[in-house]
C-alpha cells in the first residue's frame, strides 16, 4: 500500500473539498483525483459521494479512516524506530484542541529543551481521535478536558485553568457583556452547563467559536468579550489591551493527562508530566 495514497485520502477526510485540498498539498488537483481513483480501485469501493460544494465520505470512507491513521502512524512509529535521527527514545503526545495554544505549546518547547536526544511526535485533535489512538496505541500520552473513562487508561490530573471574562472595552458589568459582542467559546459540556447556571437568562451569542485562540485573536482585532484562560491574557491585561469583567465569575477547568496502564514508557511519561506540572 502506498502510504501517500492514505495520507492524501485522510487530507481529503479533513478538508472536504478537492483544490483546498491539493493546495494543503501542494500538488494539482488532478493529483488528488488520480490518487483517490488509485485507493478506491485498489479496495473495490468508493470512498466518498461527490457534491458541488463539498464531498462526503461514505460508509466505507469512514471505516477506512481508522485504519489508515493506524497505518501511517505505525509507519512512523517504525521509522522512529529504526532510524531515530540520533534520538535515544520517543514520544509520541497529543493534545485537546482547546488545550494546545492554552498550555502544550509551551509544554512542548520545554519537553525538547530537557531532552534533546528524545524524538517526539506532537499533534492536536479532537478528544474522539486522541482516544481512539491512545486505544489502538499509536499515541503514548494524551492532555484532555474531559477524557473518557475507560479501564485500560490511567487518568491524572496535571493542571487547572483559570477561565476569565475579559472585555476590549474597560468597565464593563458582565451583564452588559453579555448583550453586547460576546464570543462564547465552547470549553466543553462542563463548563457550557456550568455557564447557563451562572447565566440562566443571558442572550445567545451571536458568535461562538471552539478554541479559546480564535476568540482571543477576534476580540484583540474586531473587539468583543469572551471567557479565556487567565495566562493567555494575563499580559494583555497589564499592558490595558485587554479589560478584566471585575463582578464576571471565575471558571476553572482541570486538564488531565491519559494514557495506557500497560505502556513501557510509563517512567518517560511521569517526567514529561513533571515537566508540564512546571510549565
Amino acid at each position: 500500500m502506498d502510504l501517500e495514497l492514505l495520507r492524501t485520502f485522510l487530507e481529503l477526510h479533513r478538508i472536504r473539498h478537492f483544490g483546498r485540498t491539493a493546495t494543503a498539498l501542494n500538488v494539482s488537483q488532478s493529483a488528488i483525483s488520480t490518487r483517490l481513483k488509485t485507493l478506491e480501485t485498489s479496495l473495490g469501493v468508493v470512498l466518498f459521494e461527490r457534491g458541488r460544494r463539498e464531498i462526503r465520505p461514505t460508509p466505507e470512507g469512514m471505516r477506512l479512516v481508522r485504519h489508515a491513521e493506524r497505518l501511517i502512524a505505525g509507519w512512523r512509529g517504525a521509522r522512529q524506530d529504526v532510524s531515530p535521527a540520533g534520538a535515544n527514545d520517543q514520544l509520541v503526545i497529543g493534545g485537546s484542541l482547546r488545550l494546545w495554544d492554552v498550555l502544550l505549546q509551551r509544554w512542548l518547547h520545554n519537553l525538547r529543551r530537557h531532552y534533546e536526544s528524545l524524538a517526539i511526535i506532537a499533534e492536536s485533535q479532537t478528544p474522539e481521535v486522541l482516544t481512539r489512538r491512545l486505544i489502538d496505541g499509536t499515541l503514548d500520552l494524551a492532555i484532555l478536558l474531559e477524557p473518557a473513562q475507560l479501564d485500560i487508561m490511567h487518568i491524572q490530573e496535571i493542571a487547572t485553568l483559570e477561565i476569565i471574562c475579559v472585555s476590549s472595552t474597560k468597565n464593563l458589568s458582565i451583564d452588559e457583556v453579555l448583550r453586547s459582542d460576546y464570543v462564547f467559546v465552547d470549553w466543553g459540556l462542563s463548563f457550557g452547563l456550568d455557564h447557563r447556571r451562572a447565566f440562566p437568562d443571558a442572550p445567545e451569542s451571536k458568535t461562538r467559536v471552539s478554541q479559546a485562540k480564535i476568540a482571543y485573536e477576534y476580540i484583540s482585532s474586531v473587539g468583543g468579550s469572551a471567557y479565556l484562560p487567565r495566562r493567555m491574557v494575563e499580559k494583555d491585561i497589564e499592558f490595558s489591551l485587554l479589560y478584566p469583567v471585575i463582578d464576571a465569575p471565575v471558571f476553572k477547568r482541570q486538564a488531565y493527562a491519559t494514557f495506557p496502564v500497560r505502556t513501557t514508557r510509563r517512567e518517560l511519561i511521569d517526567e514529561a508530566l513533571e515537566i508540564i506540572a512546571s510549565t
